[in-house]
């Protein structure tokens, strides 16, 4: 077959683009902080409209990787998922920085199976498989984290609106607390993430009586006795004290049953309001109450990487 475009000065950049935040309830913007980019979107299966990408195959070098029947072109599932243009992603493949199910790539058209095969750039796993969701999710208060309720009470799938995964919470906020939750249907990746032994830190904002003494941060680093075992908190800082209020930040890596609110009790604060702004590299940053976006590529990425995957 004649190589087509084999000439082009570039590749076609890839389908889909950005997607921002879903509507949804809400009320007041959290505060703003720089967010990524959202990923693109899924990945085009119709191998007949591929075959403009023949002159692919003619650069990179040779490698003992498998192609897949029917497979889809490694830099095609680069480029959908976000990495970047096809063009940029045939660079790094050039540069040995891709590796598909832990052998380095090096050849343009390889072709993979994105829904089996593990694909990392940079050591970093990418989300390839067309069908997986990755949501940020600021939780308002008075919302059950669960997926109904028989209670009637809200939960987080009146936020969600018809959507037809069925995804899974990564963990808990208690019902009066807010903030931000992960939402997904990659089920290995939100057991893990939710598993005390990955350690993944979370980090709350608390609004508590001030004025706070000096040496709290010494106390809760150094460990607060609890009933069920001394909770120790990794990092401590007051943001602001005003009369007989304080803001402060508390991270910890642990996520017992209203662990933050009961340290802080304990140790003489109890907490009043208390957010969740991030969960490992995932920041809330100015996601409205009540509503998502998509994680990036990058973060999808760090999440893999914090739990082994």
């Amino acid at each position: 077959m004649k190589a087509r475009g084999r000439n082009r000065p570039g590749a076609p950049a890839a389908r889909g683009g950005s997607r921002g935040q879903s509507s949804g309830k809400g009320g007041s913007a959290s505060p703003p902080s720089p967010l990524d980019p959202s990923r693109a979107g899924g990945i085009d299966f119709d191998d007949d409209l591929d075959t403009d990408d023949d002159w692919g195959d003619l650069g990179g070098e040779r490698d003992d990787l498998t192609d897949v029947p029917g497979g889809v072109r490694l830099q095609k599932v680069l480029a959908a998922a976000g990495v970047g243009s096809r063009r940029h992603c045939e660079e790094l493949i050039g540069a040995g920085r891709v590796e598909v199910d832990g052998q380095v790539v090096r050849r343009f058209g390889a072709r993979v199976d994105p829904e089996r095969q593990v694909i990392r750039v940079d050591g970093k796993r990418i989300p390839a498989r067309q069908d997986a969701v990755y949501l940020a999710f600021n939780k308002p208060p008075k919302v059950l984290t669960a997926m109904s309720d028989d209670r009637g009470r809200r939960t987080i799938t009146d936020y969600l609106g018809d959507r037809a995964e069925r995804l899974f919470h990564v963990g808990r906020l208690d019902y009066d607390t807010e903030g931000l939750m992960l939402l997904t249907n990659d089920g290995e990746l939100a057991h893990r993430l939710a598993h005390p032994s990955y350690e993944v830190a979370k980090t709350y904002l608390a609004e508590v009586p001030g004025p706070v003494p000096r040496d709290l941060g010494r106390r809760l680093a150094t460990g607060i006795e609890l009933e069920d075992g001394v909770a120790v908190a990794d990092r401590f800082r007051v943001i602001e004290q005003a009369g007989s209020r304080a803001l402060v930040e508390i991270t910890l890596h642990e996520g017992r049953k209203h662990i933050v609110r009961r340290m802080l009790a304990e140790a003489g604060h109890p907490v009043s309001r208390l957010v969740r702004t991030t969960v490992g590299p995932v920041k809330l940053g100015n996601i409205r109450p009540g509503t998502t976006r998509d994680l990036t590529t990058k973060e999808i990425g760090e999440l893999y990487a914090a739990v082994g995957l």
